[in-house]
């Protein structure tokens, strides 16, 4: 969610905040902190990043699969766009403590006009500080509130453009959405009209998965157990079709 988008009312600001007292994994940390060993992953976003805790998955999935094990961390705060955590300055002091092997960036849906000018801008400042330390630049491609179906495509473009401004990678999760909805529309992504189900937050974990490892999430559990001890899961049947649709989207075709 970005805090400048104006039409995003305050009714529905209320709403995510009942919703992220539900359930710890959907309460943001104070400090950011490194949880486990392996390939270090900071990201720094909003609520569309810790509700159902998809760093904790993403790393869940890696440690199912065995090999190559990864390292969590995030700055994720209620309502912040990109450039406000640029102006906070909290998360360059956190990319410069270096040993980070990607920095994810994430803001809420972004459609063309000022919201993705501030996107650009803020992905090409903090790309410079992430160059400083050696890491890779991932932005997290999040998809438009369920009464606003029209802006997937402008929201898909500003992240495209952006992660091209700096030579990024996108995690393509928009994508990943839509092609789900073309295998199953009945499939629920959204919770609340806004945030994630853990459907939708395991499928963004399954797209980052891919791309970051460069490995098919075909084949992939169904439930995982987060560092935290939640444990999150997604019917057998509806998480093999999360995996074709982000295989679909990373790896450039579905693996059947």
């Amino acid at each position: 969610m970005n805090r400048t988008q104006a039409w995003w009312s305050s009714a529905r600001n209320a709403i995510v905040g009942i919703v992220s007292l539900i359930a710890c994994s959907n309460v943001p940390p104070a400090e950011p902190q490194i949880v486990g060993e392996g390939i270090r992953i900071f990201f720094i976003g909003n609520s569309l990043t810790y509700v159902n805790d998809v760093p904790g998955m993403l790393q869940a999935l890696a440690d199912s699969a065995g090999g190559e094990r990864l390292a969590v961390a995030s700055l994720a705060l209620p309502n912040y766009a990109l450039i406000d955590h640029w102006t906070d300055r909290v998360a360059q002091r956190e990319i410069a403590a270096g040993g980070w092997g990607w920095v994810v960036l994430q803001q809420g849906w972004t459609p063309a006009g000022i919201y993705r000018d501030t996107l650009r801008l803020a992905t090409r400042n903090f790309a410079a500080e992430i160059a400083k330390v050696g890491a890779k630049v991932a932005l997290y491609q999040t998809w438009p509130p369920a009464n606003q179906p029209g802006e997937f495509a402008g929201s898909i473009e500003s992240y495209e453009m952006a992660a091209a401004d700096v030579g990024g990678v996108v995690f393509p999760v928009a994508r990943a959405w839509l092609a789900a909805w073309a295998r199953d529309p009945s499939i629920t992504l959204y919770s609340d009209g806004l945030h994630a189900s853990v459907a939708g937050s395991y499928l963004a974990a399954l797209v980052m998965y891919a791309r970051i490892l460069d490995r098919t999430p075909v084949g992939l559990p169904a439930a995982v157990r987060t560092r935290s001890g939640v444990t999150m899961r997604v019917d057998p049947a509806v998480a093999r079709i999360l995996q074709d649709a982000a295989a679909s989207v990373t790896l450039g075709a579905s693996a059947r």
